[in-house]
């Protein structure tokens, strides 16, 4: 049975940002892996699929999880990852506001604590509203956190942006957050 585009897209977010021992692969230091390696191993794992197929949910993945070499033969997460890797992103000043979306379960702590990776290596951050509320569905009752980014940057905190329009930092402090 063929895999569906969204059932693709999930299990590439898995190899290419937690787990690509799972089927083999290797990464190199920034997150790139060969697309014919990509399809080979997850072919030879179980997980069927071509090139047609993972290059359409590259294209018409809504989210663009995904960046693809300019020649095609490398691909990687955009961003997300929890294994270790170094997507050699410019640093870059931020809008002034940024967004982060979270379940409203998860407030007090944020509160106290500021904002952390968690399991990722960076915090993540919506440039709108509107992303940073489905973000925050995902995980129960929405609360959205506007970061002070203009007052982060003037400190010093460095902002960067991936492929995909996610800004990333190390950590956002209580203080930046409303």
């Amino acid at each position: 049975m063929p895999i569906s585009d969204t059932q693709l897209s999930k299990f590439l977010s898995l190899v290419l940002r937690h787990q690509p021992e799972a089927i083999g692969l290797v990464l190199d230091s920034q997150g790139w892996a060969g697309t014919d390696d990509l399809i080979a191993k997850a072919n030879a794992a179980g997980t069927e699929f071509g090139r047609d197929d993972l290059l359409r949910v590259v294209a018409e993945s809504d989210k663009k999880r995904f960046s693809l070499s300019a020649d095609a033969h490398r691909i990687r997460a955009a961003q997300g990852h929890s294994v270790s890797v170094e997507l050699g992103l410019a640093a870059q000043e931020p809008p002034s506001v940024l967004y982060h979306g979270t379940a409203t379960r998860f407030v007090e702590a944020i509160l106290s604590e500021g904002l952390k990776p968690q399991a990722r290596q960076q915090v993540h951050l919506s440039s709108d509203e509107a992303t940073a509320e489905r973000v925050g569905q995902r995980h129960g009752k929405p609360h959205i956190f506007k970061v002070d980014a203009d007052g982060m940057h003037a400190k010093g905190f460095k902002f960067f942006r991936a492929d995909n329009g996610v800004w990333l930092t190390d950590h956002v402090p209580p203080e930046f957050l409303a």
